[in-house]
């Protein structure tokens, strides 16, 4: 076992349940759930915040102590509407930022952001609002931030936003595709809490599996 050098630190998920997720319910909730279930393994205390959105924004918790939290379910994740993909991130980091107390703030925050298709519903943020939420949150209080994305170039995607590459990554919109997705997820987590140095390592599942697809 890894000896950790982060002892506490909030998890944030934002997870696409747009139209274009049908068929894939059932799989993303078992990958969220087993992604959950070996984080609680993991050595170090954490508070996770789990919104879904499609052109509305759903918080389902908002800091639940990792150790409480229950398996994501039907009743909870369904797929409807479209994709406002940017009035979630937006509000989510507003969310964020205005709960944490200063005594708070030097705890590590790591925001994990999913989708399989492209803005097309917010009203209330743009990219450039987004990018300079993400920026300032990165520069003050070295916010991490993780996106991936499907049935597009999620580096791309990623930019827009001020993301980095090394922090992006394109997965297949199928079972398999989400299955990895979760894995190199929990990978990426579990090295963010330990307070590792992480470069684009954590995404090579999710590489491999496209490349074996294109083979």
């Amino acid at each position: 076992m890894r000896k950790s050098k982060q002892t506490f630190t909030d998890l944030v998920f934002i997870l696409d349940r747009s139209g274009s997720m049908r068929g894939l319910e059932r799989d993303t909730l078992s990958g969220f759930n087993e992604m959950i279930d070996k984080q609680k393994q993991e050595p170090g205390q954490a508070l996770v915040t789990t919104v879904l959105f499609d052109d509305t924004r759903q918080m389902l918790y908002l800091r639940r102590p990792l150790e409480r939290l229950r398996p994501l379910d039907e009743s909870q994740y369904y797929v409807r509407g479209c994709t406002a993909l940017l009035d979630a991130i937006g509000q989510t980091i507003h969310d964020m930022t205005n709960c944490h107390k200063a005594s708070e703030r030097k705890r590590k925050v790591v925001m994990v952001i999913i989708t399989d298709g492209l803005e097309n519903a917010s009203k209330r943020y743009s990219y450039l609002d987004v990018r300079d939420l993400i920026q300032r949150q990165k520069k003050r209080h070295d916010w991490e931030f993780i996106f991936l994305g499907a049935n597009m170039d999620a580096v791309e995607e990623a930019a827009k936003i001020g993301i980095h590459e090394e922090r992006a990554g394109t997965y297949a919109n199928d079972s398999r595709g989400l299955e990895v997705t979760y894995q190199a997820i929990s990978e990426a987590v579990s090295c963010m809490r330990m307070g590792d140095t992480m470069h684009g390592e954590w995404k090579h599942i999710i590489e491999e599996d496209r490349q074996r697809r294109r083979d």
